[in-house]
């Protein structure tokens, strides 16, 4: 009775899991995510004390002031925001501390054995990716001044203003996943250093792009259909003056020679074009003489056409 006792005890006391759910594709990408993850290790994250320092109820809550304009649209170069966003060097060192510590949870997580991950598993999964999503999130939004400082002291020729931010805005992110804190230095020394050299290769980009494509595209210079419908209109033309000519007989075709070229070419209005062989047996004449008869008729359609043409 006492053993029953305690083991009902022990399912009471159990801790509830944070079921989060999740469809099956977001699982498989929340996996994928976990597996490949990586963070910049330090010492303190193998003590089993860290995650209660940096997480627990009486870790230091940091404040981040939000942008509350986004500086150089419509002509406004000036930075507006809520507040001051620049961060002490401790809350700046604790939060990459954070931010590092999830991904480093989230990495073993994703990393071990077994393809098939339980309930409680991926739970915590995911409740580690949305810290460290929300940590990167923090981290970028104080420290965007940095991109905006940067992109107001590097002029490239035919690179917008907009164009700087969001580069510098890509080597921020970049530089906010390389950042190791236990070197000692500040965020901003290191992130600066990335930023400009991203402008630098956006400059060398640019510069290889204008000795390449030395003219901007523009429509109005590309070949129009001008020939196509000069063409057109020449060849309704002719057709128009040789019908004329036949309906007029200006060529003074015989009556022959009239059933030949009808037949052969399908003049009649749904008319279908006939082969001499089917032209013969209709006339009740050979082959070679249909082509004869043709002959003729083209040669007396081309004087006339030429004279029509001369006299217009």
């Amino acid at each position: 009775m006492k053993a029953t006792t305690n083991k009902m005890t022990r399912r009471k006391v159990r801790p509830p899991v944070d079921a989060t759910i999740l469809t099956g594709r977001q699982l498989s990408h929340l996996q994928k995510i976990a597996a490949s993850q990586e963070c910049v290790l330090h010492p303190s994250f193998e003590l089993s004390c860290t995650e209660a320092e940096l997480f627990g109820p009486d870790a230091p809550e940091i404040k981040i002031n939000s942008w509350a304009s986004f500086p150089g649209l419509h002509g406004d170069m000036n930075t507006r925001h809520q507040g001051d966003t620049k961060l002490r060097t401790a809350d700046e060192v604790r939060l990459f501390l954070r931010y590092n510590y999830a991904r480093y949870r989230l990495a073993r997580l994703g990393r071990m054995p077994g393809r098939r991950s339980s309930h409680a598993r991926t739970a915590e999964m995911h409740r580690w990716y949305q810290r460290a999503m929300r940590l990167r999130s923090q981290l970028t939004g104080a420290n965007l001044a940095l991109v905006i400082a940067m992109a107001k002291r590097t002029k490239i020729p035919d690179v917008d203003f907009s164009e700087l931010i969001s580069e510098g805005n890509m080597a921020l992110l970049g530089a906010i996943e390389k950042f190791d804190v236990s070197r000692g230095f500040k965020f901003s020394t290191y992130a600066c250093r990335v930023i400009l050299k991203s402008f630098s290769r956006l400059a060398t980009n640019s510069s290889k792009h204008r000795r390449r494509f030395g003219v901007e595209f523009d429509p109005s210079m590309e070949p129009g259909d001008q020939v196509e419908i000069k063409r057109t209109t020449v060849r309704n033309d002719a057709l128009s003056r040789l019908h004329e000519i036949l309906l007029r007989n200006h060529a003074d075709l015989s009556t022959p020679e009239q059933r030949v070229i009808d037949r052969r070419f399908a003049l009649t209005e749904g008319g279908k074009k006939k082969t001499l062989a089917v032209v013969g047996k209709e006339m009740g004449v050979s082959k070679e003489r249909i082509r004869q008869i043709q002959r003729s008729a083209l040669a007396k359609l081309r004087r006339a056409f030429r004279d029509d043409r001369l006299s217009f």
